[in-house]
């Protein structure tokens, strides 16, 4: 545990820092607020306070090798991965009208719902935004699939929430809206420890642009970019949105040729090949006969 006056690491359990001798901090075990030394129970919670809860802040640091100096080194691993955003359309909206309690009873299962799909896909939630979730494929479990991955999760999402929107029919309530953004390319998985837990933070545009393809979604529907259509073309129908609503999207820093709507799925399946990248052998007769004849 750290002193806030030296700054001295103390053993757990402490009640007085070992450098300087001041009082350290009692934290609370249940909500984490610092309470002064002497308190018996937290002041914020009333939970019992005891000599053992001495401890400063948790800590939270990058889950790297250190280097010479002893500082933490900002490591990463450079990955392909597929990001995508999910939102509830007019969730503000939602929140103002109704009670809190209210507003969470529906908002939540539609975040699971989110949620399950992701990872049904072996997706990774790297966040959750209240009202919707960022999350990622290819990483930190690798898919050569990712991009596909992706693009089924979204579809699996908006399957199930017709049917939960149904059912906040059935119940007279509003039905909600999930729109989605989907883009493919290169980040730095950065993995951060907190509280002895590993989570995954990926740095680079392809996170911003699937954000902004989020944004010219219309509410049931999924965008995706170019990129991501190049890797999937075949597997899902898509459709252009036309340049003028791209055009929004080139102040990322990013020429987007097309933005492209999920409509559903392809024809295609796993083992197919790709129509232009298709090989035929031409004036092979005579080589075939020849192999023909030695069966």
């Amino acid at each position: 545990m750290r002193c806030s006056k030296c700054g001295f690491e103390n053993p757990d359990g402490m009640k007085f820092c070992g450098q300087c001798t001041a009082a350290l901090a009692l934290v609370c075990p249940e909500c984490r607020a610092e309470n002064p030394p002497g308190f018996k129970f937290c002041g914020q919670c009333t939970t019992a306070l005891s000599p053992a809860t001495s401890v400063s802040a948790p800590r939270t640091h990058l889950a790297s090798a250190r280097d010479d100096g002893g500082a933490a080194a900002l490591e990463g691993e450079r990955k392909t991965v597929t990001a995508l955003f999910a939102d509830i359309k007019g969730s503000t909206e939602l929140e103002q009208d109704l009670d809190p309690e209210e507003a969470r009873a529906i908002v939540d299962p539609a975040l699971k719902l989110m949620i399950d799909a992701v990872r049904h896909y072996d997706g990774y939630v790297v966040q959750s935004t209240g009202d919707g979730i960022f999350a990622i494929f290819g990483a930190p479990i690798a898919h050569e699939d990712h991009p596909q991955r992706a693009l089924y999760a979204a579809l699996r999402i908006h399957d199930e929430n017709r049917r939960y929107a149904d059912k906040l029919r059935s119940d007279g309530r509003s039905p909600v809206q999930i729109r989605i953004g989907v883009d493919t390319g290169e980040v730095v998985m950065r993995p951060l420890e907190t509280g002895g837990k590993t989570e995954y933070t990926p740095i680079g545009h392809p996170t911003n642009l699937a954000s902004r393809m989020q944004s010219l979604a219309n509410p049931g529907s999924t965008v995706t970019s170019e990129s991501t259509r190049k890797l999937v073309e075949g597997y899902f129908a898509l459709k252009s949105l036309g340049s003028s609503r791209a055009a929004v999207l080139r102040a990322a820093g990013r020429d987007v040729q097309a933005a492209m709507q999920l409509d559903g799925r392809g024809r295609r399946v796993e083992i197919d090949v790709h129509p232009v990248r298709r090989c035929y052998f031409l004036r092979r007769g005579s080589s075939l006969e020849t192999h023909r004849s030695c069966l």
